[in-house]
């Protein structure tokens, strides 16, 4: 082989390297990629019905029941407009409290019930994710001004 012929298969073989490595980074990316959704998207069946995305809104008043076995929890996340019911089996953080921020991720499963894998409460006074935060803030709107920038 020639060197210039050498030097193209070289070229030729970096390139097929790069875009076989490209393909593995981005399906990897995909597969972990997790999206958010407020309950009124969830009802509104903007949520995926057989995929992994995170429902965040309060957590209901009077709405948290524990079974006797001390893992599994079930309670209301709401965004002052619609509510999605969510079904937890685990320790819940010790922030979790009922009238306070949660973000729950899991999946769909009958009907509009949420099956969460991990919860996860608000830290503190001032955080709060953005997407659940303009949520609520659509939801305490009256309903004139709903839609309006």
């Amino acid at each position: 082989m020639k060197p210039r012929h050498q030097r193209l298969a070289l070229i030729g073989a970096s390139l097929a390297a790069c875009g076989i490595a490209a393909t593995l980074v981005l399906s990897a990316f995909r597969d972990n990629l997790v999206f958010f959704f407020t309950p009124s998207q969830v009802v509104a069946g903007a949520a995926p019905r057989s995929g992994i995305f995170r429902i965040g809104g309060l957590v209901e008043q009077g709405s948290v029941r524990r079974l006797d076995d001390g893992l599994t929890v079930s309670f209301v996340i709401t965004d002052n407009v619609q509510k999605v019911p969510v079904h937890y089996q685990g320790t819940l953080p010790d922030l979790f409290k009922e009238g306070k921020g949660a973000v729950a991720q899991g999946r769909l499963g009958q009907g509009a019930l949420f099956l969460a894998q991990e919860v996860l409460a608000k830290h503190d006074e001032n955080y709060m994710p953005k997407e659940a935060a303009h949520a609520l803030e659509q939801g305490r709107a009256p309903a004139s001004l709903k839609g309006l920038p």
